[in-house]
């Protein structure tokens, strides 16, 4: 119908004519409250929101004298994060005299770094800040971090 016959019908109804869609070859409109249509919109909109997934960033703290059982339990805490999608900040502290042998830090960051390589995208590489060295650690695409879950089943 013509945009002046609708108008005409909707202010008779005591409503609106909302275009709901403009690209449309005629265009599509409805008559209805826009008030109510805009609530609508709103909710949906909310309820996508909601049903998104936000990644956050974790961190997980090393000594550089961190024993070997800890360091497997953090190592697997790390790629348990990556796996469900949020990032990591893998730091090792170093504290008195540790300073002077940072190298025995570095060579811990550098084995992690090493035996997650499967799971994680290095962001920022390993960085001396202050007392910290520290790595960011972001989940690789594709989804390889379930891919081991799921290689044993299949053994079985």
């Amino acid at each position: 119908m013509p945009p002046f016959e609708a108008i005409k019908l909707a202010r008779e109804r005591g409503l609106d004519l909302v275009e709901i869609s403009p690209t449309a070859d005629p265009p599509v409109c409805k008559i209805t409250d826009y008030g109510k249509y805009l609530y609508q919109t709103n909710k949906k909109a909310h309820e996508q929101r909601k049903h998104q997934k936000g990644s956050q960033l974790k961190e997980v703290k090393f000594r550089p004298a961190t024993a070997e059982h800890d360091y497997q339990v953090r190592k697997n805490q790390i790629i348990r994060f990556l796996g469900e999608g949020h990032k990591v900040k893998a730091m090792i502290f170093h504290r008195g005299r540790e300073m002077a042998h940072q190298e025995v830090g570095r060579a811990k960051m550098n084995r992690l770094l090493q035996e997650i390589a499967d799971h994680a995208l290095v962001e920022i590489g390993p960085r001396m800040e202050a007392n910290i060295m520290m790595a960011l650690l972001a989940p690789k695409k594709g989804g390889s971090a379930k891919a081991p879950a799921a290689a044993p089943a299949g053994q079985s």
